[in-house]
């Protein structure tokens, strides 16, 4: 290039005079400082240029510029974005569906598992703690879950679809408390105890 220049007796301030190239990158192309210049696309326009000024070949100048111009070390990014960005599809909605039902379904039946080995729960409004009962009979209300029974001082009492229920138990005068127990369907038990103060009427 420097001698294609020179046979033109073309200064390097002429040069860039016509092509608009600086003459310092004319300078680091004659002198083959690569790492001066800048990007390989922009040098390779540069050297079209200065071939078209200099009457030379440009298919050769720019093989010559291939063969000496170094390739650059690309960066190598310390993550590779191998699996590409996420892409919401049909099937993906599908196996989200699939798991939702999966979760409700273990939710579900874990609930009821732990429903089932669990005790009842059981609650007791009447008697209450220390009530006076006046006669052989006192009246037993409480809660319970549905699917329990429930004995009064070992008598059964029938449990409605709520869980409600209610009795006049009958007591002896011996009796100074009432005992409730529930049962659930696993044999869990669960029992309140309440004493009461029997007073009759002579």
């Amino acid at each position: 290039m420097k001698e294609a220049r020179l046979n033109k007796k073309l200064s390097m301030d002429k040069v860039e005079s016509q092509t608009k190239i600086k003459k310092e990158f004319i300078d680091y192309i004659e002198k083959g400082k690569w790492g001066k210049l800048p990007d390989y696309p922009t040098v390779q326009g540069f050297i079209k240029t200065l071939a078209k000024v200099f009457d030379l070949t440009e298919n050769k100048t720019a093989a010559l510029l291939r063969r000496d111009y170094p390739p650059k070390d690309l960066p190598i990014s310390p993550k590779p974005d191998v699996g590409g960005k996420f892409v919401w599809s049909p099937r993906a909605t599908f196996l989200a569906g699939i798991l939702l039902v999966s979760l409700i379904v273990l939710g579900y039946l874990g609930f009821q598992y732990k429903k089932f080995i669990s005790p009842p729960k059981l609650e007791l409004f009447k008697p209450a703690e220390s009530q006076v009962v006046e006669s052989l009979f006192v009246e037993i209300v409480g809660q319970t879950d549905p699917d329990a029974t429930i004995q009064a001082n070992n008598q059964p009492i029938l449990v409605d679809e709520d869980g409600g229920f209610s009795i006049e138990l009958a007591i002896s005068e011996e009796t100074s408390e009432v005992e409730i127990k529930a049962v659930s369907r696993s044999g869990k038990e669960t029992t309140i105890r309440r004493n009461i103060d029997l007073k009759l009427n002579n």
